[in-house]
């Protein structure tokens, strides 16, 4: 309001008589309410920044399934084939995905680590070791290195909640491996730590 009486008062005082308006500036006492308004302009008109992966909550993997059936495990599951391989000995790709980092190994169905990669093992340094695109390229890394293996097919458990949850199994399937099963495994804690006290102000 201030500032369009300001407007008004500058508009008439610099108005010549039959023409328009020769200078239409502002006083300097508004100058200051008019710099908020063209940062805000600004950055409204600024592109927002790309992050890489779609929304994390967009990611459908299980597009392939067409019957609800096939969505769990049965009585039958273990000795189905997959790759010419029992779903019992397929092996098994563990995703820890936390807030500031995402690491996956692959293991044998004993237990036996074939390799392991991480975010920082990738060449991320600090806070982009937590971001979806350092697990998704570290997934697409690890898929090209177990496919030297002559592994092709893989079971994924998952555990965490990080930025890197779907993005590593989209890289893995960007990688070239088949993903037959998708488990969560994250933890969960039934009775947490109690938490701190509220502060008295």
């Amino acid at each position: 309001m201030f500032v369009r009486v300001l407007r008004d008062f500058c508009r008439r005082t610099t108005a010549v008589p039959g023409g328009e308006n020769v200078v239409n500036r502002l006083i300097h006492v508004a100058a200051p309410l008019e710099k908020n308004r063209d940062r805000r302009s600004f950055l409204a008109s600024v592109p927002r920044k790309d992050e890489g992966t779609e929304g994390e909550k967009f990611v459908f993997i299980d597009s392939a399934i067409t019957k609800k059936e096939e969505m769990f495990p049965d009585i039958n599951t273990p000795n189905m084939l997959f790759g010419g391989v029992k779903f019992s000995d397929v092996p098994i790709c563990h995703i820890k995905s936390s807030r500031n980092n995402t690491i996956l190994h692959v293991t044998k169905v004993n237990g036996e680590r074939i390799i392991i990669r991480s975010c920082g093992m990738e060449g991320f340094k600090n806070t982009r070791k937590g971001t979806n695109i350092a697990a998704q390229a570290t997934a697409i890394g690890l898929a090209t290195r177990v496919l030297d293996f002559g592994i092709h097919t893989v079971r994924v458990t998952i555990q965490g909640l990080g930025p890197g949850r779907m993005s590593s199994i989209k890289g893995l399937t960007m990688g070239g491996l088949k993903i037959i099963s998708v488990t969560d495994d994250t933890p969960i804690s039934w009775n947490p730590l109690r938490s701190r006290k509220q502060r008295k102000l």
